[in-house]
């Protein structure tokens, strides 16, 4: 079970009144790890640093078995603060509560996202949210943070009379907004990340591995755009092709949804069916790092059934009619975006610049899934 809590005071009381009751009535350990104070468990450990605390607590997904072979303790129950809620993989646990709300939604998907990823062996996971028995408005304190915001800038002001952006008001609203769905729906988690920008959700493990490319590699500036690739797929990543592109025309889009403009990820399946499409980016890169990652050398048996099936890249119809696919997927979504901005405050997008088309779009690169 993993516990979160926004602050390292109640994070310390809960270590304090759980972890000897869980090992005396059950026999399971305990850990904590705060942001402020060094980790602490109930097991004996020479070092209680965040990265064996995690290890001992997920050994599949940290790979406990080469970092630390010779220990054959584990951690069953972690409490911790948002020091770890982004850029961790913790999926070997099955359960994760929220054992207070964060004021922002993007912390409670951030939390939730640690076992709720590609690559977990569960095949059921609960994620629980513990909410305050008093007004959710109260308990946001909305009103007076932008109060609060207001008079700060009153005080910093330079002669604006804008002292507060209307715009960070409306997001608090939308915020509170989203915390009533996530209290009164059962939502899911895909549908509230419109509106919520990706650098949000945590990308840290991303560009950790860009920065070790990088160093072992070099740079990307002389690498020529349309290289393709080959892997093998599975149950999470069936036959099909992952297109990366870039829209030619930077400035067009930007207020809508895909948060990586003028980047766009599409994974259309063999058939011409949207698999992932460019409004989930963050599940997307986490499927490219599971296919992608740590394989330096190509798979020559599915590079020959590559070549096989393209005529060593003479006949690409087939993947010029999944791009095809990919693009028109984008565009579809640009429309009914559109739409609904008609009726949604703040004006509508309808009117503005568009993508039209396959020549709106550069093919960076390409994956086959096979």
């Amino acid at each position: 079970m993993l516990l979160f809590s926004a602050f390292s005071d109640t994070a310390e009381y809960l270590y304090r009144e759980v972890a000897p009751f869980i090992k005396e009535r059950f026999g399971l350990d305990t850990a904590m790890i705060t942001g402020t104070t060094d980790g602490r468990t109930t097991v004996k450990l020479k070092r209680a640093d965040m990265n064996t605390i995690l290890t001992l607590f997920s050994p599949r997904s940290k790979d406990k078995e080469l970092l630390m072979p010779n220990d054959p303790a584990e951690i069953d129950v972690l409490i911790a603060t948002d020091c770890i809620s982004e850029g961790q993989n913790l999926q070997d646990c099955d359960y994760c509560v929220n054992y207070d709300i964060h004021w922002n939604p993007v912390r409670i998907i951030q939390r939730f996202g640690r076992i709720d990823r590609i690559g977990s062996r569960n095949a059921k996971i609960q994620l629980v949210n513990f909410w305050p028995n008093v007004d959710l408005d109260k308990y946001l304190s909305l009103k007076g943070r932008v109060e609060t915001r207001m008079k700060a800038g009153v005080l910093a002001a330079a002669g604006d009379d804008n002292v507060i952006d209307p715009e960070e008001q409306g997001d608090l609203e939308y915020r509170r907004l989203q915390l009533e769905r996530l209290q009164n729906e059962v939502v899911d988690i895909e549908e509230m990340q419109s509106g919520v920008s990706i650098m949000d959700l945590g990308l840290n493990e991303f560009r950790l591995d860009l920065l070790e490319y990088v160093k072992n590699n070099g740079e990307f500036d002389k690498v020529p755009f349309g290289l393709h690739a080959v892997v093998k797929g599975g149950d999470d990543a069936p036959r099909g092709t992952i297109f990366i592109l870039k829209n030619r025309d930077a400035d067009i889009d930007t207020l809508n949804q895909n948060q990586l403009h003028p980047f766009y990820m599409v994974y259309v399946r063999d058939g011409s069916a949207v698999y992932i499409d460019h409004l989930q980016p963050k599940k997307m890169l986490d499927l490219l790092r599971q296919l992608c990652k740590g394989k330096a050398d190509p798979d020559h048996e599915l590079c020959k059934l590559f070549n096989a099936e393209t005529s060593d890249g003479k006949d690409m119809g087939e993947y010029s009619g999944l791009l095809s696919s990919a693009i028109n997927s984008i565009i579809e979504v640009k429309e009914e975006s559109d739409i609904d901005s008609l009726f949604r405050s703040g004006g509508t997008t309808i009117g503005t610049a568009k993508i039209k088309g396959l020549d709106d779009f550069e093919l960076i690169c390409m994956l086959a899934v096979m």
